[in-house]
């Protein structure tokens, strides 16, 4: 496990690292944490250091953004069997990095379970920055 300590200025540090877990692999990293944590904004970073003239937003009413090879999941209020019909697993086999907003312990079984390289990141909101705790296991 390793934590990184920063504010919204400092993100990058954060984006560096796991790009650097990233590297020549499918990732799925499984973001965790309150409303307002801070999930969309690390997803922000990483998908715009990459891809400038994107505008990442949250996809909350579409499930699913993607820029470029950059997929981003938005599972708030979703069971997993609904996610299941909607074709979640075969997205996931889609080649690049796959930011999961709310990807809970069962989901994270079920993808280990079928060989997906799972990274999980706590986030934890303080005063004036952010906590991020990241199992890559």
């Amino acid at each position: 496990m390793k934590e990184i300590c920063a504010d919204l200025e400092n993100i990058f540090i954060v984006t560096k690292y796991l790009k650097e877990i990233a590297l020549n692999a499918n990732k799925v990293f499984l973001l965790r944490g309150d409303l307002a944590s801070g999930k969309t904004s690390l997803v922000r970073t990483y998908s715009e250091s990459i891809y400038p003239n994107e505008m990442v937003t949250s996809p909350t009413f579409s499930v699913m953004h993607q820029y470029g090879d950059i997929y981003h999941y938005d599972l708030y209020n979703r069971t997993l069997k609904d996610l299941l019909a909607l074709g979640l697993l075969e997205w996931l086999e889609n080649e690049g990095t796959h930011f999961v907003e709310w990807g809970d312990e069962t989901l994270e079984v079920l993808l280990r379970e079928n060989g997906y390289d799972v990274c999980v990141i706590e986030l934890y909101k303080r005063e004036n920055d952010r906590i991020y705790r990241i199992f890559n296991e």
